[in-house]
């Protein structure tokens, strides 16, 4: 999910070069006045101030949407009916979360009959939750509990998760594509709703598009649906807003196992067939790790280049990014951590925002376990090496108060709140306890905390209430309840943290080392042997003081500013930005306006404008591609060009 180019950078470290040192554990110092006292008293943990929706007095069981798809004003319309139920006999008033919708009538009843119409008004506005939709209740509704809202409405062309594509940004060139991305809080900017994963829901859609075209949703996906532009979709699971999403386009379907399949549009749909070849053994692996898959089918949905993540989670539908097709299968990881989210995050999800790493902490764990069955220890040791790298550059950058697992302080954005350190804090947590356990016990606590808590939305304090009667008493003296607190609401590593190892990295770092100095010659470095997690740390490791005729001496026999893979060209291009590697330019203007997971470039534009002389440059291909990026995108580069601005 989910926040800027970090919220799914889980396998690849941030380019840096690190010493021997900085790889050992960051202890909390408690006396420094960096260590947090939590009060958790003083804050209301179950709050989630991300929404104005007012879900102790009315909640949402069930929504129905009625949308018709214009491409030519760029906006949906229609029907968003919402069943809800009264929790307080005494409240009058319904409050729900929108950001710029247009609403043109409201109507309230009991289900029987269209309702009666209801005055509306927008009670608050705030730049980062949007508006909030206030609904009086009509006369005679004062006793009712079961209330159906009925909201015609129309979507604005600037929806923060909604990307309105022209034919050229799509792999054919011939039709137009419109795609979601709801997490974290932008599903209000679609559908007027209780915008917040404390409230699950179930859904039906009926969808209306122009005949050529197929819309595809986080729902019951037929892939023998006919192309006639009405489409009908039903979500049985209760899922929280942020995994509500659609897309159309031109889009076909190729079955790649009995429960698994591609959706594309035809000039990329057989690369992705041969890319996502083992989706179905993936999914019978998790399945026989964590339990039974609950949601049917596990199609993979390819997005144009500019969609901003690396994937996005959506139940039975995971949308992927196009940038992971390397025509080798190495970027592959990325998708078992999008089905990995089918357990932690989908079946279990993060009651606030402020919880998160529930669901990427553990989903992050869980990936690395299924690398290691699907493609050996030594690949996962890697990933978990990168990651561990990441996650101490993060710790560098975040605010101490932010770098709590579970912050008690209020954070001003769940766009931007912890960076990826969510994810790897987490998933070191998660590896601790295995490593006191072992597998043998810790895999059955697991697959029993999905069973219990499954279809539920949970705080940490319930996962730690959890953790604590059925792992930590059931067998005493291993790893206390104190321990577990300072993970997940103190800053800094805690010194018990697990240090990942891998020697094929060690020896990649080594070899930067030994020919930049002139010890080895370039021939002599295996690169072709190596995995592209290998050839990243290479790159991260190079010295500062390399010269240009090195630097070329590495592109000419490696091709690095011509490769395929996103994310050694990613790596590359940083250090081309960062040193001023001038013959590489050209490249890297093509990777910036090849690519629009922020991930990819985001960190391309900032070394480029930090590096001293070309924040101008930086600023000019930003203006160039823009139009080819998400909105989400464009937030997170504006972002870092004006903090680097700053800087200077």
């Amino acid at each position: 999910m989910r926040v800027f180019a970090l919220l799914l950078s889980v396998f690849f470290v941030v380019a840096c070069s690190q010493d021997k040192k900085s790889t050992a554990a960051i202890p909390v110092d408690k006396n420094s006045t960096a260590a947090i006292t939590v009060d958790k008293k003083a804050v209301d943990l179950s709050h989630d101030y991300f929404s104005f929706a007012n879900t102790k007095q009315f909640v949402t069981d069930h929504l129905q949407l009625d949308l018709t798809v214009d491409f030519s004003q760029q906006e949906l319309r229609g029907l968003a009916v919402l069943h809800m139920r009264r929790l307080d006999p005494s409240a009058t008033d319904i409050i729900l979360d929108t950001r710029d919708l247009h609403i043109s009538s409201v109507r309230v009843g009991d289900g029987n009959g269209e309702g009666t119409e209801a005055s509306y008004e927008y009670a608050q506005t705030d730049p980062v939750l949007g508006q909030a939709l206030k609904i009086t209740l009509p006369d005679g509704l004062e006793q009712q509990q079961n209330l159906v809202v009925s909201i015609r409405y129309r979507t604005d062309p600037s929806a923060s998760a909604l990307q309105w594509l022209p034919p050229v940004l799509t792999a054919g060139g011939k039709y137009p594509f419109m795609f979601s991305q709801s997490e974290s809080i932008h599903a209000r900017s679609w559908i007027p709703l209780q915008d917040t994963p404390s409230v699950r829901i179930t859904y039906e859609a009926a969808i209306h598009t122009p005949p050529e075209l197929l819309a595809v949703m986080s729902a019951d996906n037929d892939p023998h649906t006919k192309r006639n532009g009405e489409y009908k979709f039903t979500m049985p699971q209760p899922i929280p807003s942020y995994l509500l999403a659609i897309a159309v386009g031109n889009l076909y379907f190729a079955p790649i196992g009995a429960q698994t399949g591609i959706y594309a549009e035809p000039e990329t749909l057989e690369a992705a067939k041969f890319e996502f070849a083992d989706t179905q053994q993936m999914l019978e692996t998790a399945e026989s790790m964590f339990g039974p898959y609950q949601w049917g089918r596990y199609d993979l949905l390819i997005l144009p280049p500019s969609f901003p993540f690396g994937g996005m989670e959506n139940p039975r539908l995971s949308f992927i990014t196009p940038s992971i097709l390397a025509g080798d299968r190495s970027l592959v990881s990325l998708v078992a951590h999008e089905l990995a989210h089918s357990w932690s995050g989908n079946l279990v999800s993060n009651k606030t925002w402020r919880d998160i790493w529930l669901n990427e902490g553990v989903t992050s764990y869980l990936d690395a376990r299924l690398m290691e069955v699907l493609f050996g220890k030594d690949q996962a040791d890697e990933e978990r090496v990168l990651s561990y790298h990441e996650l101490l550059q993060g710790l560098k950058e975040v605010a101490p108060a932010m770098q709590a697992l579970a912050p008690t302080e209020r954070l001003k954005d769940p766009d931007e709140s912890q960076g990826s350190l969510y994810y790897q804090k987490g998933q070191l947590f998660l590896q601790l306890l295995e490593n006191t356990y072992g597998r043998k016990t810790f895999d059955p606590f697991l697959a029993a905390y999905f069973k219990h808590f499954e279809f539920q939305s949970i705080s940490t304090e319930q996962f730690l209430d959890y953790l604590d009667k059925n792992l930590l008493q059931k067998y005493p003296g291993k790893f206390s309840r104190a321990q577990a607190e300072e993970w997940l609401y103190q800053p800094g590593l805690p010194a018990d943290a697990p240090i990942p190892h891998s020697e094929t990295l060690e020896t990649a770092a080594q070899m930067a080392t030994d020919w930049a100095a002139g010890e080895i010659p370039v021939k002599d470095i295996p690169m072709s042997e190596w995995s592209p997690h290998a050839a990243v740390y290479f790159i991260d490791s190079l010295p500062a003081d390399l010269t240009d005729a090195q630097l070329s001496e590495l592109d000419a026999n490696f091709g690095f500013s011509q490769s395929h893979n996103a994310e050694i060209a990613r790596a590359w291009f940083i250090q081309v930005a960062t040193r001023r590697f001038l013959p590489a330019y050209e490249a890297m203007k093509v990777h910036l306006n090849r690519y629009g997971r922020t991930r990819l470039i985001e960190p391309v534009y900032l070394a480029l404008a930090k590096n001293g002389k070309d924040a101008d440059l930086a600023n000019e291909i930003f203006t160039e591609a823009r139009s080819k990026y998400h909105p989400l995108t464009i937030a997170a580069i504006e972002h870092s060009l004006n903090t680097a601005n700053r800087g200077h």
